[in-house]
């Protein structure tokens, strides 16, 4: 027989509270993709058949620059979330666990900084 009452029994053991901020986090950027993917998927239907010269020129657009960075941006925001969640479920070795997040968001700021930089060569011309 216990004599400590249900919600005695599981505080404590709870949340770290930090999972209505992820969620949250996660659904935001989910809304931001949507205009920013449906742009995208207009655009490069507009593009089909041109020639790299027309991309390119497209792409030196100061509003196509910034919308593609925030496109890359929000995409590998929203992975390393949606990752995140699938490793905490799924690797139960705390050592395992650890060292998979450490890799999914170095990895995550290396795709970043590589689409960054593919687009910034292209719209400054390098």
């Amino acid at each position: 027989m216990r004599l400590q009452t249900p919600l005695g029994r599981v505080r404590g053991l709870g949340s770290a509270k930090e999972g209505t901020g992820h969620f949250i986090a996660q659904r935001v950027s989910a809304l931001a993709l949507i205009p920013l993917l449906l742009w995208f998927v207009a655009s490069i239907i507009s593009l089909a058949g041109k020639d790299y010269v027309a991309v390119s020129t497209w792409v030196k657009t100061p509003f196509v620059t910034v919308t593609l960075i925030l496109l890359i941006l929000a995409t590998v925001y929203h992975a390393v979330l949606g990752l995140q969640i699938v490793i905490e479920d799924y690797f139960h070795i705390d050592f395992s666990k650890f060292v998979m997040l450490i890799f999914i968001k170095l990895l995550a700021v290396v795709i970043a900084v590589a689409g960054i930089v593919a687009v910034l060569r292209i719209a400054l011309g390098g």
